[in-house]
């Protein structure tokens, strides 16, 4: 029997090797100004550092994929009040986010049933 190893056993973990060996090399890249207007944007609006940075990565990929420009989108949000632009953020991180988990806001109801109801006699 020789000391050379077999070769007729089928190695069975390749196409795990090659889908690993494979998973960053999609290259996705955006132009300077577009990640620096959207970063701008949201630092400006009182965001952190590192969340600005996980939103307009959201941000930049979506209009990417949508076909459109990030600054047709930031010009939308531009409109928002500060409560609606983080209901928008919860809503676009929780489009990206796992479904196992989700990102919650509380929304006040301000309707008062007792008084909106209308008694007739």
């Amino acid at each position: 029997m020789p000391n050379l190893p077999r070769t007729d056993i089928q190695n069975t973990d390749q196409p795990v090797r090659d889908f690993f060996d494979k998973y960053y090399q999609d290259r996705v890249e955006y132009a300077a100004n577009e990640v620096d207007a959207v970063l701008g944007f949201f630092n400006d609006r009182g965001f952190g550092e590192v969340s600005s940075s996980s939103i307009a990565t959201v941000v930049l990929r979506q209009a990417s994929v949508d076909g459109i420009s990030s600054f047709q989108v930031l010009d939308t949000l531009k409109g928002l009040d500060d409560t609606q632009l983080s209901a928008f953020v919860a809503e676009i991180l929780n489009l990206s986010r796992a479904k196992s988990s989700a990102l919650g806001y509380r929304d006040r109801n301000t309707a008062n049933f007792f008084e909106a109801r209308n008694i007739i006699e």
